[in-house]
């Protein structure tokens, strides 16, 4: 199972799939020791049952392929030659069919990859998102240019194309990134199709995940980490808790049930408010969320 016809192609994606899983967790516990032995006890990780197919998230970027077409994938280590991905052992099975909807769709509207180098072309990389517990997947489309010609059509092939491979997509977004960088999203964007965002259940919890949200890709391993965590703070329903750099709340919203009051502080005002509407929509009343710096935001405070 663990051997991936990628990496022979020198994909940039997983050093360490390779080796056997037993032995990535030790490999990965020891530099955990190295950086934070001397602070406390270092305990084993807690490791997955099916170490694949567990990505929630997927970023793929569009390249030239032959015959004027398009195809999409990931950087091939240590450069920005895209390698073409079919399918991949850690992305959701789902996201994978719908990712060659988005590029077959992408064909039938004829629209043209970016050229990082010339500056020139339309499309520059397709993310996706997948809500595990829910099943609905939003798909953005990242443009060079404000203006997606026939787009329209583009959501119309999208559908059609997601349902002859059996998958269903709940909302489209384009995404403008007119700059030269690196960086995926842009700062403009504009909903094709749905609501613009995709809902997820997370520790009994629910979250309204937006095209920007911070939002851990690996959805029951995240169960895990957040169960040891409030587990590990021994609340007794009187303290509060600081949730510190929280984004949409997920940690300080799993904490609130065993807590008198919950304080989120975080720099994005858009995941503020995505924090705040996940507060309301889960019932939850102890828990306020501040847009600040929080660093200084805690100094202050204190």
């Amino acid at each position: 199972m663990s051997d991936c016809k990628l990496r022979a192609k020198n994909c940039g994606g997983c050093p360490l799939l390779g080796l056997d899983y037993a032995a990535q967790l030790k490999q990965k516990e020891s530099a955990v020791r190295a950086l934070l032995g001397k602070y406390g006890p270092v305990h084993p990780i807690r490791g997955m049952d099916v170490p694949y197919r567990y990505r929630n998230k997927v970023i793929s970027t569009f390249a030239p392929a032959a015959g004027g077409k398009l195809t999409s994938g990931i950087y091939a280590a240590r450069t920005h030659k895209v390698l073409p991905v079919e399918s991949c052992l850690l992305e959701d099975e789902v996201l994978d069919k719908v990712l060659l909807a988005v590029r077959a769709a992408a064909n039938r509207c004829r629209y043209q990859p970016y050229n990082e180098d010339k500056g020139t072309g339309l499309v520059r990389h397709c993310l996706l998102r997948r809500g595990v517990a829910t099943g609905q997947v939003m798909v953005v489309l990242v443009t060079a240019q404000p203006v997606l010609p026939g787009a329209r059509n583009f959501v119309r092939a999208l559908l059609a194309e997601a349902e002859k491979r059996g998958v269903t997509v709940t909302t489209v977004v384009q995404n403008v990134n007119p700059r030269k960088t690196s960086v995926v999203l842009g700062d403009a964007e504009k909903v094709l199709y749905g609501k613009g965002y995709i809902l997820d259940e997370l520790c009994g919890k629910t979250y309204a995940l937006s095209p920007r949200s911070f939002y851990q890709i690996n959805h029951s391993q995240t169960e895990v980490l957040y169960g040891l965590a409030v587990e590990a703070a021994h609340l007794t329903g009187k303290e509060v808790v600081l949730d510190a750099y929280c984004g949409i709340g997920t940690i300080g919203l799993t904490a609130a049930d065993h807590a008198k009051q919950v304080v989120g502080v975080e720099l994005n005002r858009d995941a503020v408010q995505d924090a705040i509407g996940n507060a309301k929509h889960n019932g939850v009343k102890n828990a306020r969320f501040f847009a600040a710096d929080a660093t200084r935001w805690i100094s202050e405070a204190a």
